[in-house]
């Protein structure tokens, strides 16, 4: 099944509620997947620096002097930040790729990477994923949640939503994917870092190929029409955007909200019901094979009709 939700935030004043907002949103989902679950938070960016955030299954050891480590590797001071078996470090602009190398060599596995981007996923109840990384207290301009219901793959930390295989890039997934396979080998003869064998990961890899390659978010969300054989509906973010597409088919549960405050995606109403003005707002399904798409730096919304 599994349960998605997402929120794009035009009004700056609530920027300090992010974190809250969609922790109620997500633990609200919870019956829809209660294997496991996860939120992507953009928030505040650092000139000249980025983040990467990482996960450890032992932390302790994994995580001690871990900035010292890496500062040589980055060519300047990395900061770290441990929250239970996550930590954020806030490492040298242009340093991503050797700092990545670093942490593969020590088993540390790499949960994002990006400016303002951080993602937190954990095997677990929603609510107890969201607590053990105190999400409710985060700010930020835009974030997207999921919780997992695992039918086609074991329950894991990295097969848990949302991934993220570009710079800011991320996506949740609720549906399946048929030609993952065959999309995975070619992503990775183009260079696309795949981590595991999750049909989804495909699904945000193929939209990160697309936009390296010059498309923008909503071009490559409409081109996933045609090229991803399967049913889904994404919920994806980037640095500056918030995107949704559901197949031709739209099996899969989906509503929208829209207000002057906000842009709410949930799988169900219920997930929509205490976000402030919600009774206020515009309230629809969003239309197979349809492409809707906000940006904080473009036009406040945009919708494309596939043809």
């Amino acid at each position: 099944m599994c349960g998605i939700v997402g929120l794009f935030l035009k009004d700056k004043s609530l920027e300090p509620r992010l974190g809250e907002m969609l922790t109620a949103m997500l633990i609200t989902m919870t019956d829809r997947g209660p294997d496991s679950a996860g939120i992507a938070i953009y928030g505040a960016e650092t000139k000249g620096r980025t983040k990467m955030t990482v996960q450890s299954d032992n932390p302790e050891s994994a995580f001690d002097g871990l900035d010292k480590k890496l500062s040589d590797t980055a060519g300047g001071s990395v900061k770290m930040a441990v929250k239970s078996t996550h930590a954020v470090l806030e490492i040298p602009a242009g340093s991503t790729a050797k700092v990545r190398a670093a942490l593969d060599e020590l088993g540390i596995r790499v949960m994002s990477r990006g400016d303002g981007l951080e993602i937190y996923k954990e095997v677990g109840l929603p609510k107890d994923v969201a607590a053990r990384f105190d999400i409710a207290q985060m700010s930020g301009t835009h974030g997207i949640g999921h919780t997992r219901m695992a039918t086609e793959s074991a329950v894991t930390t990295m097969g848990a939503h949302p991934f993220n295989t570009g710079n800011d890039q991320c996506l949740v997934h609720n549906g399946s994917l048929s030609n993952h396979n065959s999309l995975r080998r070619k992503l990775r003869r183009e260079g696309i870092h795949i981590e595991t064998e999750n049909d989804t990961e495909v699904g945000a890899a193929y939209l990160t190929w697309r936009m390296q390659n010059g498309a923008t978010l909503g071009q490559a969300l409409t081109s996933s029409l045609d090229d991803l054989d399967g049913f889904f509906t994404f919920v994806v973010g980037t640095k500056d955007g918030f995107g949704v597409v559901r197949d031709p088919i739209a099996c899969k549960p989906a509503v929208m909200a829209e207000t002057d405050q906000y842009v709410a995606f949930g799988s169900e109403y219920r997930a929509l019901v205490d976000l402030p003005g919600i009774e206020n707002a515009r309230v629809w399904e969003p239309e197979p094979a349809t492409v809707y798409f906000w940006s904080h730096n473009d036009t406040p919304s945009a919708t494309e009709k596939a043809a």
